[in-house]
């Protein structure tokens, strides 16, 4: 079965941004992803871009680049993801400094997990936390 060997994640959550590249950089710098690939065209507009966390990783891109995927995505809302971290009073901290804005600060669950909330540039919501449930695979 996909995903359930060798490090690779079988869901990735794909955003496409107007912005891809400011986004690119308040995801790796504020939020602490990294970069693992980017592909541009020669004017710049982002095709495709993987960042990583952890185990996990998002696609990232420009709108209005073209094709299936970019016009099915049109007058789509954001997005909420969950990016399991840590320490999030570290990780808050960190977006915090870099002007991220937070919505919920570093709070302890009924469920057991300590987790806060930050929207992005483009208004996706980001939640990170301890919570990290066995998928039983």
């Amino acid at each position: 079965m996909a995903g359930t060997g060798g490090g690779r994640p079988s869901v990735y959550p794909s955003l496409l941004y107007a912005d891809a590249k400011a986004a690119i950089r308040q995801l790796t710098e504020a939020l602490g992803f990294t970069e693992l690939s980017l592909y541009e065209t020669e004017d710049g507009t982002v095709m495709h871009a993987e960042l990583v966390q952890g185990h996990g990783a998002v696609m990232i891109g420009s709108k209005g680049r073209g094709g299936r995927f970019d016009a099915a995505m049109i007058g789509a809302g954001p997005a909420g993801v969950y990016i399991v971290v840590d320490d999030v009073d570290a990780h808050h901290q960190r977006a915090l400094e870099h002007g991220v804005e937070i919505l919920l600060p570093p709070t302890d669950q009924d469920y057991g997990s300590r987790d806060y909330m930050a929207r992005d540039l483009e208004g996706n919501i980001w939640s990170f936390g301890t919570y990290a449930p066995e998928i039983g695979l």
